[in-house]
């Protein structure tokens, strides 16, 4: 029994060895990184507010007859692409022409009174004089007659006018309603046989080529958007961007769960425009309504400026350092002056020379790009822009 004891002591106190070996072994944790060294350059900087949002047709039409009767076909159905003039519906044309023919009629009768009503107030105005033992006698009407006839003239001229415009308005008007520019119809409102009223929507056409976003900006961020002012919209599944503009900022907020926004709009430049002056690289996209975007609303550029990541900035109160190694490997803590920033760099005006060397603190990630924007790809919150 003690020799069993001891064996087990011995195996303990063995264990306890390898154990105190196998952890003595161990390599000391790494020593820290040295801090990052870049160099100030001069490049562009674009700050700007970034919110998700859907694509939607910007520009759709009703269009409607432009008088009633039976629609006698209808020559287009949903999803159809049409060119501008292509005949889409047209209404039964017999009904069409008796109406003309009653038009005319009651112009020509209004013609006739109105010539019958000047006549009558000739024939009343006129004096007639005789000559009776030398002494001119006057023949008399009585003024009130006068005033009565001149407005029945009047009257006359009016309904000639009414008749002239119904008539004129009915040989504008067509019983055919044609596509005003090329797109695809999303939406067939009537049939062959129905009966329909001046107004009735036949079709709705959109342009393919139009569309704008609506995105939500923060109360602090929307004061400084603008009308006019420029966007990039990038479409998340093609993977591609196309230069926009701010078209509608809404006077009213939206209040959700007390988080104040306002909704902006955005319209895309004609994609036809942006082919032209990209060529081939938008030339086999496909815009459709719904696709997910992200919208980056430019609200300060500068280009050509001194650029420092916004790592090595140090705030202190109301300054601002930056430490700059010099050539002998000394680091100095100067007081810059900056100006705009984005997610990532931040410009310089003053105390700083291009080509000088700044010190980035461990784990700042820096990029040597100088061309700045929205970071790619990541997640990006609604209404939230880079700092400034």
């Amino acid at each position: 029994m003690k020799l069993l004891k001891m064996m087990l002591i011995t195996l303990v106190l063995c264990s306890v060895s390898v154990l105190s070996l196998s952890c003595g072994s161990e390599s000391d944790p790494e020593s820290a990184p040295e801090q990052q060294v870049v160099s100030v350059q001069r490049g562009d900087l674009t700050v700007d507010i970034t919110a998700s949002g859907n694509l939607a047709l910007s520009v759709m039409e009703d269009l409607a007859f432009e008088m009633a009767g039976t629609v006698e076909e209808i020559l287009v159905k949903e999803g159809d692409s049409v060119a501008e003039g292509q005949l889409l519906a047209k209404l039964d044309t017999s009904e069409w022409d008796k109406e003309l023919t009653n038009l005319e009629l009651a112009l020509l009768q209004a013609e006739i009174n109105l010539e019958n009503a000047e006549l009558t107030l000739e024939q009343a105005e006129e004096e007639t004089t005789v000559t009776v033992t030398g002494d001119v006698v006057a023949k008399y009407t009585d003024p009130r007659e006068i005033d009565v006839l001149e407005l029945k003239v009047k009257l006359a001229e009016a309904h000639y006018e009414d008749a002239k415009e119904a008539l004129e308005e009915a040989l504008d008007a067509s019983p055919e309603v044609a596509a005003p520019f090329d797109g695809f119809i999303i939406g067939v409102n009537v049939e062959g046989g129905d009966e329909v009223l001046k107004g009735t929507v036949a079709v709705k056409l959109a342009d393919p080529n139009k569309f704008e976003a609506d995105i939500l900006v923060s109360e602090m961020d929307i004061v400084d958007i603008e009308l006019g002012g420029t966007a990039l919209v990038e479409v998340d599944a093609l993977g591609v961007a196309v230069p926009a503009e701010v078209t509608h900022i809404s006077p009213t907020a939206t209040i959700q769960s007390g988080v104040v926004n306002y909704t902006v709009k955005v319209e895309l430049q004609s994609l036809e425009t942006v082919i032209q002056e990209q060529q081939a690289a938008l030339a086999d996209i496909q815009l459709r309504e719904g696709l997910t975007v992200t919208v980056s609303i430019i609200v300060d550029e500068r280009n050509d400026v001194l650029l420092v990541p916004n790592g090595a900035i140090i705030t202190r109160g109301r300054q601002t350092y930056i430490q700059v190694m010099s050539p002998d490997g000394t680091i100095e803590e100067r007081a810059i002056t900056t100006s705009i920033s984005n997610w990532q760099y931040t410009e310089v005006t003053e105390g700083l020379s291009e080509g000088e060397q700044v010190v980035v603190p461990q784990g700042t990630a820096t990029s040597t790009t100088t061309q700045q924007g929205t970071p790619p790809g990541g997640m990006r919150i609604p209404g939230m822009g880079s700092p400034r």
